[in-house]
């Protein structure tokens, strides 16, 4: 079985704290998946870019925050077990937050270095 990341990313800041209603959604879809024994990671959820976010580059340059230039941020990720790319999408498809507030859902696969 194979590992695949699902990096949450959200448009505006004020999505960045869901309503007690609205976790317990999210909260129920992540237990379904670790329901199946598929949850690898369970991740972790990222400070949006207030200041706790630096970026490193070539030639030892850091910069303040994230990419700048991009009109999303990320605000999680988990890591899921699947035996394609499609059935993780599949898991992704099911999360609220679609619902809840948009957003989007990037599915990678993790290289797992044995």
């Amino acid at each position: 079985m194979k590992e695949f990341a699902l990096i949450f990313r959200l448009k505006d800041i004020s999505d960045f704290r869901p309503s007690p209603e609205q976790m317990q959604e999210r909260m129920n879809w992540l237990a379904g998946i670790a329901s199946q024994n598929k949850l690898a990671d369970k991740g972790n959820t990222l400070l949006p870019n207030t200041g706790s976010a630096k970026t490193v580059k070539r030639n030892n340059v850091v910069t303040d925050g994230a990419y700048t230039e991009i009109k999303e941020f990320i605000s999680g990720y988990i890591v899921v077990k699947a035996e394609t790319i499609d059935e993780a999408v599949e898991m992704a498809k099911a999360n609220p937050i679609f619902d809840q507030v948009g957003g989007s859902i990037e599915v990678r696969e993790v290289l797992k270095r044995d």
